[in-house]
């Protein structure tokens, strides 16, 4: 039998819906875009671009390279979502983070130089492996990969971040940050922009319904190879999104799958269960208050995929 780590065990059972879930309709919540964080902006003025221009050479990839179609479907259908999520996802990431390559094959050339590459995930000399063997970690234990992640990152959060512990000052950053992003801080890889932390999220998902190998926290090489190959990335990314939904189905008794807004949203702030429940406790004091129950709502990224909603669905029509 599974064994949930206790605070996370605690939350689900405390979070589940009594009824089915709520189906979150198409759209915005937000009758304008919320605030594009400045560290975008700075990035996308750095490269003479702007916003608008990265989008159309998004949208444009999208709409002309069938292999890239294809693949996108054939992901969906393997993890059972409408492919325009997926798209929204690249759409957001290309258009607020980095700018689309114009050849899949570029990602390929990329994906072999990470395989050799001797990274490693470690802080101050301690890999990763043996950083969440430490006792503070023992409850997040036998769970999901999903789940476990999401445990370790709530008990750096409460334990490590901004703190010295045992003589070892720890940034005060995310533990994505800290631990899985060797170059620089916010680094993601591949056509889907993901960061490894989230990849390895999902990897028992993905070796169960792709047969991928599972990716291995010691071995960052093959993690980044993996997230940078566009036959396995978008699997990935499906994945991500998969996970997303049921956990806000789950756990906050809301059914996103028809919003595509909010699960790139999801996408791009990451850690969906504690999201969820978060959601989750929030309304259920403000059930007891005598309100009404908040619902989901798309960040800046979120916001411009809804916005560009007509365009993904003529590229992948229901």
């Amino acid at each position: 039998m599974v064994r949930l780590a206790a605070p996370l065990l605690a939350a689900l059972l405390l979070a589940a819906p009594a009824a089915a879930a709520t189906p979150v309709p198409p759209g915005n919540r937000h009758a304008e875009q919320p605030a594009v964080p400045g560290a975008s902006g700075r990035r996308t003025a750095a490269t003479r671009s702007t916003f608008e221009a990265k989008y159309e050479r998004i949208h444009q990839l999208l709409a002309t390279s069938r292999d890239l179609q294809e693949k996108i479907r054939a992901s969906a259908r393997r993890y059972r979502i409408d492919p325009v999520h997926i798209a929204g996802a690249l759409v957001g990431e290309h258009t607020y983070n980095v700018d689309a390559m114009d050849r899949l094959q570029t990602y390929y050339v990329k994906a072999m130089s990470y395989l050799n590459s001797g990274l490693d995930f470690s802080h101050g000399g301690v890999g990763i492996a043996e950083f969440v063997a430490r006792p503070e970690f023992a409850d997040c234990r036998g769970a999901s990969d999903a789940a476990v992640w999401s445990c370790r990152e709530r008990v750096f959060e409460r334990r490590f971040r901004g703190r010295t512990v045992d003589g070892v000052r720890y940034p005060d950053n995310r533990f994505g940050a800290v631990f899985f992003q060797p170059y620089y801080a916010g680094q993601t890889f591949g056509l889907g922009q993901l960061n490894p932390l989230t990849a390895l999220s999902v990897s028992d998902r993905v070796e169960r319904v792709s047969g991928f190998p599972a990716l291995d926290m010691r071995k960052a090489g093959e993690v980044y190879a993996a997230i940078m190959n566009p036959d396995q990335s978008l699997d990935y990314v499906a994945a991500v999104i998969a996970a997303e939904i049921e956990a806000y189905r789950d756990i906050a008794g809301f059914d996103i799958s028809g919003n595509p807004g909010l699960t790139a949203t999801l996408y791009n702030v990451g850690d969906p269960i504690g999201r969820a429940g978060q959601l989750a406790s929030e309304n259920r004091q403000r059930g007891a208050g005598g309100l009404g129950p908040r619902w989901p709502e798309e960040n800046y990224y979120g916001w411009l995929v809804n916005a560009k909603l007509a365009d993904l669905r003529a590229i992948f029509p229901r």
